[in-house]
């Protein structure tokens, strides 16, 4: 599993348009990406404030989210207009998590693309010490 938290902060002014360019992938990735598990973005409390909560089956099915054609369309269109932007990689608790379990890193696969590489190594998930002692 590959769970994420991510903050995305956008330009004043530009909430539709993320909002708009969000829906349209929202859409893209529950129809074309099967190994997706969860996808929910919410209004922060802050005027273009977003959050995202996104579960996949594993890192793989993440890579393939990150470099897939309708994922790589919004690239330039969310530059334009982000302000600020972070990922967090979580680890579900067992209790309270809905039957996610574990983000664990993972090499990409041998057929692997170049961008699905990169990813990868700027995103890798990263598993800190406290956290394998609270996994029952």
């Amino acid at each position: 599993m590959a769970t994420l938290l991510s903050y995305i902060k956008v330009k004043a002014g530009q909430e539709s348009a993320y909002e708009d360019m969000q829906a349209l992938l929202y859409k893209d990735t529950w129809e074309n990406e099967p190994g997706c598990r969860r996808y929910e973005f919410f209004r922060g409390p802050e005027r273009g404030e977003y959050y995202a909560l996104l579960s996949f089956d594993d890192f793989q099915a993440f890579l393939i989210h990150q470099s897939s054609d309708h994922h790589e369309d919004f690239g330039e269109k969310f530059g334009a207009i982000i302000e600020e932007h972070w990922v967090k990689w979580v680890d579900p608790m067992d209790r309270g998590s809905s039957g996610l379990v574990p983000s664990n890193p993972q090499e990409p696969q041998a057929d692997a693309t170049p961008l699905m590489i990169e990813n990868s190594k700027s995103m890798p998930i990263e598993v800190p010490d406290w956290w394998r002692e609270q996994r029952s």
